[in-house]
């Protein structure tokens, strides 16, 4: 790229947040909880953008199937082809821009990280598009609802559980999300704060894995490469502590225990894992797809929408992998 186009770029991307700022002060505030749909009724098409985080985590491809499923029960509703942003800011605000310049209905983002996406979704609110924030938070409060899990809780019954796990203390290893989102640090937050009855239970490693598999096995394989002992490695989601349970096996470090989170019932998910013995817990954290479907086709109808929607979790173990496995199956509802 040439000085003289990045100059020009630079130039836009000042004057776009300047022209935003200026809706944003006109209108922002009243532009939140309402549903709406503009001047659309009864029988009209709505047509929702999706902006994906990344399609790499299985967690976010099983919730763009879901949604795509959810959606169809609505008939007015119309999904675009959804935008994987490939854990790239840049590229999510690229998406979420031309979203409103289509003038989509209704947005859907799912950000990568809260900060960066932050003005592309002040964007579309003072555009009057309503928009759901799904899993990750943004740094405003103008949006129409937000639609995630309670990670800090999720994060507290995982800590719980190493309680349990190691009575008489012992070493903990900790994979963690992307450090610039929320969720990564409610659910380091909650688990902290649940280790600390026992301080006989140390976290010994910590390392930002970024959600992904591939990480988790490579960050295991340093920490046993130089010799650290671990009893039990807690990893912010079910891809890394997969990643890190194939590493200490290839090890031979077969006593290391392993907790997940997300649940997924697909067969190589976190559920499969705990049932095959590879994982002791996972905790169900919903995707959230079947009530951004609802909530979409609320906004829809003129419906007034829950600003802030919390979702449960369960904790999965073998005792109760089976049945919360066919509970969440989608096989035979998605492709």
């Amino acid at each position: 790229m040439s000085t003289s186009t990045r100059t020009l770029r630079r130039a836009l991307t000042a004057a776009t947040a300047v022209l935003a700022a200026t809706a944003l002060a006109a209108g922002c505030a009243s532009k939140t909880e309402e549903g709406g749909g503009g001047e659309k009724g009864a029988g009209d098409e709505f047509v929702i953008g999706y902006s994906q985080a990344n399609n790499a985590e299985p967690y976010r491809a099983q919730l763009n199937k879901q949604l795509e499923h959810y959606v169809k029960d609505y008939p007015d509703l119309k999904l675009l082809p959804i935008a994987d942003a490939q854990q790239d800011n840049a590229q999510q605000v690229s998406q979420i821009q031309q979203f409103v310049q289509q003038k989509v209905d209704i947005l859907i983002v799912s950000p990568n990280e809260p900060a960066p996406v932050t003005p592309a979704v002040e964007q579309a609110c003072a555009a009057g598009i309503p928009v759901i924030i799904l899993d990750r938070t943004v740094d405003t409060e103008c949006y129409t609802s937000f639609i995630g899990g309670d990670n800090r809780e999720i994060g507290k019954k995982a800590g719980e559980a190493v309680v349990r796990e190691l009575p008489d203390g012992g070493n903990v290893a900790e994979l963690r999300g992307l450090l610039s989102t929320e969720p990564q640090k409610q659910r380091h937050d909650g688990f902290m704060e649940a280790i600390g009855a026992n301080p006989g239970i140390k976290v010994v490693e910590e390392r930002e894995g970024k959600w992904l598999q591939p990480e988790g096995t490579k960050i295991m394989q340093q920490w046993l490469a130089r010799g650290t002992d671990i009893d039990l490695v807690y990893a912010h989601n079910d891809p890394m502590a997969i990643g890190a349970q194939q590493a200490a096996k290839a090890a031979g470090k077969d006593e290391i225990k392993f907790i997940g989170i997300d649940g997924l019932a697909i067969p190589d998910g976190g559920i499969r894992a705990v049932q095959q013995e590879r994982m002791a817990y996972t905790y169900l954290y919903p995707t959230g797809a079947e009530e951004a479907a609802q909530t979409a086709a609320d906004i829809a109808a003129g419906k007034k929408v829950e600003k802030k929607q919390t979702l449960g979790t369960v904790e999965i173990t073998k005792a109760n992998a089976e049945d919360v496995y066919a509970k969440y199956d989608m096989n035979g509802k998605v492709d």
